[in-house]
C-alpha cells in the first residue's frame, strides 16, 4: 500500500483478485501444474505415458478438438498448452485447473492443496472446495471495506480509518501476511468508533454499545450479536482473546473480521448521522 493511500490522498483499492488474474497468480498456478503434472511425465511420448488418458480426455472434452490433432510428441503438445494457458482469459485458467483436478484423481489432493495455497497467497477471490472452484469473496464484501475506509476519513474518525487501513495492509501483504494482527486491527477499529460515538474514550465495547443503543437506537439483537461475536467483557477474556490465541489464523478468518467490522462501522456511521450525531 502506497504512502498516499495510507494518508488518504489516494483511494485505497481492496486488492482481492475477483474476475481478474495478474501475472503472479497465473504463473504460480502454472508452477503448481508443473510440479504435480508436467514434471512427472515419464515418457517423451504421450501414448507411452501414464498420463495418456488424461491428455486424451483433455483434448476431447476440455478443448473439444479431434483426437487426431493431439501430437504424441510430449514437448510439442506441452508447448501448445503453455502458449494457450498464458494467453487465455482469467476464467479459462480456473476452468483448466478445475478440469485437471476432476480428471486426475491420482494427484488430486496434493494438487488442490497447492492450488489453494497459491490462491490464498495471491489474494484470489476463489478457492477449491472439494474439486470445484468457488467464490469466497463477493463485490458487496469488497464494497463494505472500501466504504468504511472512505467514510472514516472524517477528522474525528482518523483513528478508525488507521485501524482499517492497517488491517487491510496486513491482510493483503502478499509477501508476509499477518492475519492475526489484521484481526486485531479490525476489532480495534470497531472499538474506536464505539468509543467515539459513546463519548467515553475508555469504554469497553459492551459498555460503549449500551450507550450507543440509547443514543442512536441500535437494535438490541444486533448489539447482542456483536457483543457475542467479539466477546468483550474485558481485554483478557472472551472470543477475541481466544481467537487471537489460536495456533493458526487464516486468510478467511481475517477477511471475515475485516468485512464484518467494516459493515458494522458503516452501519454506525449511518445511524449516528440520522440521530444528529456529528462524527
Amino acid at each position: 500500500m502506497r504512502f498516499s493511500q495510507r494518508i488518504g490522498k489516494e483511494p485505497i483499492k481492496v486488492d482481492i483478485q475477483k474476475e481478474t488474474m495478474d501475472d503472479d497468480l497465473r504463473t504460480a498456478l502454472w508452477n503448481v501444474l508443473s510440479i504435480t503434472f508436467f514434471e512427472n511425465m515419464d515418457s517423451e511420448w504421450i501414448s507411452r505415458s501414464r498420463y495418456n488418458g488424461l491428455f486424451r480426455i483433455l483434448w476431447n472434452l476440455f478443448f473439444k478438438k479431434p483426437l487426431d490433432t493431439l501430437d504424441d510428441y510430449y514437448e510439442t503438445t506441452y508447448n501448445k498448452l503453455r502458449e494457450w494457458y498464458f494467453n487465455c482469459e482469467w476464467n479459462e485458467v480456473y476452468d483448466f485447473i478445475e478440469f485437471i483436478a476432476k480428471q486426475n484423481p491420482e494427484d488430486r489432493d496434493f494438487f488442490i492443496v497447492l492450488c489453494n495455497k497459491v490462491l490464498e497467497r495471491e489474494l484470489s477471490a476463489y478457492r477449491f472446495v472439494s474439486d470445484e472452484i468457488v467464490e469466497i469473496t463477493d463485490q458487496n464484501e469488497i464494497g463494505a471495506i472500501q466504504e468504511a475506509i472512505v467514510d472514516s476519513e472524517h477528522t474525528n474518525l482518523s483513528g478508525v480509518r488507521a485501524h482499517l487501513v492497517s488491517a487491510l495492509a496486513k491482510l493483503s501483504d502478499r509477501k508476509k501476511p499477518d492475519y492475526r494482527n489484521s484481526i486485531k486491527e479490525s476489532i480495534s477499529a470497531v472499538e474506536s468508533i464505539c468509543q467515539i460515538i459513546s463519548g467515553d474514550p475508555k469504554a469497553e465495547l459492551g459498555k460503549a454499545l449500551k450507550i450507543i443503543e440509547d443514543k442512536v437506537g441500535i437494535h438490541a439483537a444486533l448489539k447482542k450479536g456483536f457483543s457475542s461475536i467479539y466477546g468483550y467483557t474485558s481485554d483478557e477474556g472472551g472470543i477475541r482473546h481466544a481467537m487471537l490465541e489460536e495456533k493458526d489464523c487464516f486468510f478467511e478468518d481475517a477477511k471475515y473480521m475485516l468485512v464484518s467490522c467494516s459493515a458494522f462501522i458503516n452501519y454506525l456511521i449511518i445511524k449516528s448521522s440520522k440521530s444528529g450525531i456529528k462524527l
